[in-house]
């Protein structure tokens, strides 16, 4: 059984936690709780026929007061960059979230998942703020941790993408037999 390290990375209340237990558990509460610190869970499942255990980093959400711990993100696979459609803000929060995982973790595999598509007509994120982010190259999706929209999708789409980069052969000079 493989494990890969997923961590959830963006902006203070945007949904990660709900996005979790949406995606572990198929539930959805509409009672917020903040994550104090990282809380982990774990999800197996298969991927294209193999057995993959994703090992999924609830980290708390990065606002003026609280910066990303950089310690949280060693070992991660790969990440899903959560914003709130309803929240501009938390576009130019992920931006910078974003850069510190490539400067902590190098290229690893990530997705964007914009939370809240339930309550699109609210949104601040514009038509052109998603052409912008797949202008960058990334891969970004659309969700609701409430309705499930999207959910698995965004997760199932990561693995596969970490499966992918783990698959790939090794650096020039790398050895490949365990000696």
């Amino acid at each position: 059984m493989i494990e890969k390290k997923i961590c959830m990375l963006g902006a203070f209340a945007v949904g990660k936690t709900s996005l979790v237990r949406r995606f572990v558990t198929s539930c959805f509460s509409e009672q917020y709780q903040t994550t104090i610190g990282v809380t982990v869970d774990k999800k197996p499942l298969s991927i294209d026929g193999q057995a993959v255990t994703l090992v999924l980093w609830d980290l708390y959400g990065e606002d003026e007061f609280q910066k990303l711990r950089r310690s949280y993100l060693r070992g991660s696979s790969g990440y899903l960059l959560v914003l709130d459609g309803m929240r501009r803000a938390t576009l130019d929060i992920a931006v910078r979230i974003q850069q510190t995982a490539v400067d902590t973790l190098g290229p690893v595999p990530f997705v964007v998942l914009i939370n809240k598509h339930d309550r699109q007509t609210d949104w601040e994120i514009t038509d052109q703020d998603l052409a912008q982010l797949a202008e960058r190259g990334w891969t970004v999706l659309l969700g609701s941790a409430k309705t499930g929209q999207g959910v698995e999708e965004a997760f199932m789409t990561l693995a596969r993408s970490m499966l992918l980069t783990s698959h790939e052969s090794p650096p020039a000079g790398g050895k490949t037999d365990g000696s």
